[in-house]
C-alpha cells in the first residue's frame, strides 16, 4: 500500500475514539437491558463490532499493528443482502437446543401437568418423549426457555434469523416445510449464542496450563436462547 492510499494519524485516532464510544453506549445498554432478548442490546453489540473492526483495519493500514481481541460474529458467513429495501413482512427463525439434564425432574413436571388436566387413557408422563410433548404443548418456548432448569433441562447454542419479505406468506404456504426454502440473502440479522465463543475467549497458548484447570477454566453456563429451527448457522 502506498503512503498516500494509507490513513492518516487523525483518522486512527478518531476510529479509536468511535470505539470508545461504542464501548460506553453497549454497557449503557446492557445495565438497562430488559430482557435476555433486549434489541437494544444486540444493536448496541453491532455497533461495538464494527467500530472495532474498522479501528483494527485503520491500525494495520496505517501502523502495521494489529489489536488484541476479537468480537464473535458470523456476518461474513451470509452472502450481502438483497431482501426487499422495504420490506413488507418478516419471519423470524428461531432454534434452541437443550439437553436433558434431570430426566426424573422434566418427568415430575409433566405428571404435575398431566394431573391438573385430569385426563384419562394411558399416561404421556411416562416416557422422556411424551414428557417433552406435554411440557411444549403447555408451555410457550420462551417461558420454557426462562424455566429450562426447572423443567429439567440444559441449554445448548441457539440461533434467531431475521428475514424479510416483499409480502406475508398465504396461509399455510410453508407448513409442510418451515425451514426448507430461506433465501440467506434475505436474512436482515442474526444472533448466536454459543459455548464456542466462551471456548475461544478462554483459550490460552501456554503449554504449561494444567488440562483439568483449562477444563474448569472452560466451563460455561450461557443464558439465552426454541426448538424450531433451521439451517445450519451462526451469530452474536
Amino acid at each position: 500500500m502506498s503512503d498516500a492510499a494509507q490513513p492518516t494519524a487523525a483518522e486512527v485516532r478518531a476510529a479509536a475514539e468511535a470505539v470508545k464510544t461504542a464501548l460506553d453506549r453497549h454497557l449503557a445498554a446492557v445495565e438497562r437491558r430488559s430482557g435476555e432478548d433486549d434489541p437494544a442490546v444486540y444493536e448496541a453489540f453491532n455497533q461495538l463490532a464494527a467500530a472495532a473492526e474498522v479501528y483494527d483495519e485503520l491500525l494495520y493500514d496505517r501502523y502495521d499493528e494489529v489489536t488484541p481481541f476479537e468480537i464473535p460474529g458470523t456476518e461474513d458467513a451470509l452472502p450481502p443482502y438483497t431482501g426487499p429495501e422495504e420490506p413488507n413482512a418478516l419471519s423470524v427463525l428461531i432454534r434452541r437446543d437443550y439437553a436433558v439434564a434431570e430426566p426424573q425432574r422434566l418427568l415430575a413436571q409433566a405428571q404435575r401437568i398431566e394431573s391438573a388436566e385430569g385426563e384419562d387413557g394411558p399416561a404421556a408422563s411416562g416416557t422422556i418423549h411424551g414428557a417433552l410433548g406435554l411440557l411444549f404443548g403447555e408451555f410457550e418456548p420462551d417461558e420454557i426457555a426462562s424455566r429450562h432448569k426447572e423443567f429439567g433441562l440444559e441449554e445448548g447454542d441457539s440461533t434467531l434469523w431475521v428475514t424479510a419479505a416483499e409480502e406475508p406468506a398465504d396461509p399455510g404456504e410453508w407448513l409442510e416445510a418451515p425451514f426448507e426454502q430461506v433465501d440467506p440473502q434475505s436474512v436482515v440479522c442474526r444472533f448466536d449464542v454459543s459455548a464456542v465463543f466462551d471456548d475461544e475467549i478462554g483459550i490460552d497458548d501456554d503449554d504449561d496450563d494444567d488440562p483439568e484447570e483449562l477444563a474448569e477454566d472452560l466451563h460455561t453456563d450461557l443464558d439465552e436462547d426454541e426448538d424450531l429451527e433451521p439451517l445450519d448457522a451462526d451469530r452474536r
